[in-house]
C-alpha cells in the first residue's frame, strides 16, 4: 500500500529527508485569502471633487524694518537716525498693516541692554508682534574673523 506506518520493518530504517509541503501550502492559502479580502478595501475610496488652483502662487513680500542700535545707543530706522521718543509713533503706524511688518534689530555687541530693552518694550506696547534679531555667525576655528562693512 501507499500508506506509511510508524514501524521500521517495511521502510528499511531510513529517515525521510523531504520538506513537508502541506503546512507551506496552508500558509500560502491563508495569505491569499487575506490579500483577497483586503484588496477591495484598499481600492475603495470616497470620490471628492477637489477645487482647482491656478499655477501661480501669490508672493507676499512682507515689509521689514531694519532697526540698528550702535554702541553709543543711537537708533537708526532703515538707515535714518531716530530718537527713542519717535519710535512709538513709527511702530503704531506699521502695527496695523496686514501682513504686519517684521522688525529686525541689529544691535552692536557693546550696546547697553537698557537701550535694547526700551526699544523692544516700545515695539511691544505699540502692538508689534514680529520682532527678530540679526546676528553674525561666530567664525569657525582657524578661520579669519569677518569684518563688518
Amino acid at each position: 500500500m501507499a500508506f506509511g506506518s510508524f514501524d521500521n520493518k517495511g521502510s528499511g530504517g531510513h529517515t525521510v529527508s523531504e520538506i513537508n509541503m502541506v503546512p507551506l501550502i496552508d500558509v500560502m492559502l491563508v495569505l491569499l485569502v487575506i490579500f483577497i479580502i483586503t484588496a477591495p478595501l484598499l481600492a475603495h475610496s470616497i470620490k471628492i471633487n477637489m477645487p482647482q488652483v491656478s499655477a501661480e502662487q501669490v508672493q507676499e513680500d512682507p515689509k521689514t524694518v531694519d532697526l540698528a542700535i550702535d554702541a553709543n545707543g543711537a537708533i537708526f530706522w532703515d538707515e535714518m537716525p531716530v530718537t527713542l521718543e519717535d519710535l512709538p509713533q513709527r511702530f503704531q503706524a506699521i502695527a496695523g498693516d496686514k501682513p504686519q511688518a517684521e522688525i529686525r534689530i541689529r544691535a552692536d555687541q557693546n550696546t547697553r541692554y537698557e537701550t535694547l530693552a526700551r526699544v523692544m518694550a516700545s515695539a511691544r506696547r505699540s502692538g508689534m508682534a514680529r520682532i527678530g534679531f540679526v546676528t553674525t555667525p561666530a567664525p569657525a576655528e582657524g578661520a579669519p574673523a569677518a569684518t563688518t562693512p
